[in-house]
């Protein structure tokens, strides 16, 4: 994930133009985006697979076991801070009704987001390559102030409720319940969202001591909807070793219809530049409803980079060819010299 691994490669190795590693960086697991786009070029597929059990005490403790697969599609296209994204992710599940004496069960699946939308890197603390000191490791490797100085990007974009009759409406699983007693044998929904609603995010990133990233997301979602959703989500992340991170992380949700607190955490493993997997836990904090869920993921890259070049690197090098070719002309004057001056003391 770009908050595990691009602490190596930026500030260990000074890559200096933005966007692009060498190897993959990618957002899972956890749930917050970076800063940083994937870079011009580059086409990645981040997605997973999750067990989330659900219980609901207001509703005699009805419980929702589910299987949610997720699937994002990044793009970095026109210039290496631009990123098209679609964020998605479906459920399968089966809901549990403890409410009357006799329990109900009822099996569902849909989508839980459809996200389509654009990050733009506002600012970037790292464009500027750091001096490196000789003579001190200390120098380089520890803790500055500037390094909090984060980066800083803005994402922009609409959800899409395909599904007319979507079981999940705003992401509620319990929305079946959601009606006095007689009614909820009708299974249908009590709420409909739009087809399209708007959403945001501020997402800033900042590097410290080699080895840490700290990543904030801010967001509004849902807007133009019933219900709009702020949220905010804090990673703090730790590479400790060249192919493994570890995360910790926590979210908060506000809206009218629903309130809550999340923490995860997780480990993830580089298998190669330009594959990663990972797993994770997480629990909430609510018991209307509470929730805990294991997530299993991998992310893969495919990648049409081409570097950027300057107009001084362009000026570099044409005049080392310049200079190679003068010294080819130089030892080709002085190897004719040479000759004529053995014809001349022959004579």
């Amino acid at each position: 994930m770009l908050k595990h691994f691009t602490v190596l490669f930026i500030l260990l190795s000074a890559i200096v133009r933005a966007q692009y590693t060498d190897q993959i960086n990618s957002n899972r697991p956890g749930a917050s985006i970076g800063a940083f786009a994937v870079g011009k070029g580059i086409v990645q597929f981040e997605g997973g697979f999750e067990y989330r059990r659900f219980k609901h005490e207001a509703y005699n403790n009805s419980t929702v076991d589910g299987r949610i697969g997720f699937l994002s599609i990044r793009w970095g296209f026109l210039f290496e801070q631009l990123e098209l994204t679609y964020d998605g992710s479906y459920m399968m599940d089966r809901l549990t009704n403890k409410i009357s004496s006799k329990e109900f069960e009822y099996e569902r699946k849909g989508f839980l987001k459809n996200f389509i939308g654009i990050k733009y890197l506002v600012y970037d603390p790292f464009k500027k390559e750091e001096e490196v000191n000789n003579y001190s490791w200390k120098a380089n490797n520890g803790f500055k102030l500037k390094h909090l100085i984060p980066a800083v990007s803005i994402t922009a974009g609409a959800n899409f409720n395909i599904e007319p009759e979507n079981p999940y409406p705003y992401g509620d699983v319990f929305d079946l319940l959601n009606r006095p007693l007689f009614f909820q044998n009708l299974n249908t929904q009590t709420e409909k969202e739009p087809l399209l609603s708007l959403g945001g995010t501020i997402a800033t990133q900042s590097h410290f001591l080699g080895t840490w990233v700290f990543v904030t997301n801010f967001s509004l979602s849902r807007y133009l909807s019933d219900y709009l959703e702020k949220s905010y989500l804090l990673t703090l992340t730790h590479t400790f070793h060249p192919y493994w991170s570890v995360y910790v992380e926590n979210q908060g949700v506000f809206s009218e219809r629903h309130n809550d607190f999340i923490f995860r955490t997780g480990v993830a493993y580089l298998l190669t530049d330009y594959i990663q997997i990972e797993g994770s836990l997480g629990v909430n904090t609510q018991t209307k409803p509470s929730s805990t869920f294991v997530n299993l993921g991998v992310s893969y890259r495919l990648n049409f980079h081409k570097d950027f070049t300057s107009a001084e690197e362009i000026n570099f090098e044409k005049q080392k060819n310049e200079e190679k070719g003068l010294k080819k002309l130089m030892k080709k004057d002085s190897k004719q010299e040479k000759k004529r001056n053995r014809k001349a003391k022959r004579k």
